[in-house]
């Protein structure tokens, strides 16, 4: 999808009240991939969202006026790291992740910052980022990480 044909989203701070709508989004979000892989468990979801939930790095994508989705950006040593990045599983399909992607990039870029990214063996995300210009970097039991050139 080019450019020009990108939906118009805009991006909104999250607070910390903002958590269990947040969760409830992830979950809905990475169901089909979790349970494509055997690994679909709403309560360790939820524990793993808890333990690095920061409302300072995330905000919520918001189309039309509607919270379709978040994204969360952390900084970590020399570069940053793209830790979410969920569409709600109606509204996936749209371009709203690839608009999503496209501004978190300028982002790095006006930074001069590489950016890091991790996606769940198995899980559509790989060929979305792979498609967006991130390579390769290693893989675990579980997750394959990428990175994107600071640029």
């Amino acid at each position: 999808m080019s450019a020009s044909n990108r939906p118009l989203v805009t991006l909104v701070q999250a607070v910390e009240s903002d958590f269990e709508e947040l969760v409830a989004l992830r979950i809905a979000a990475m169901r089909e991939s979790l349970e494509r892989v055997g690994r679909f468990d709403p309560v360790r979801a939820r524990e793993r969202f808890r333990a690095n939930f920061s409302a300072s790095h995330t905000r919520h994508v918001i189309l039309n006026g509607l919270k379709v989705g978040f994204v969360a950006v952390k900084p970590a040593q020399d570069q940053l790291l793209l830790d979410h990045l969920y569409i709600r599983p109606g509204n996936q399909g749209q371009g709203i992740g690839a608009a999503v992607l496209a501004r978190i990039c300028k982002e790095a870029d006006d930074q001069s910052m590489p950016l890091r990214v991790g996606a769940l063996r198995g899980s559509d995300s790989n060929r979305f980022y792979q498609r967006n210009g991130f390579e390769f970097l290693a893989e675990e039991e579980w997750d394959i990480y990428y990175l994107r050139p600071a640029r």
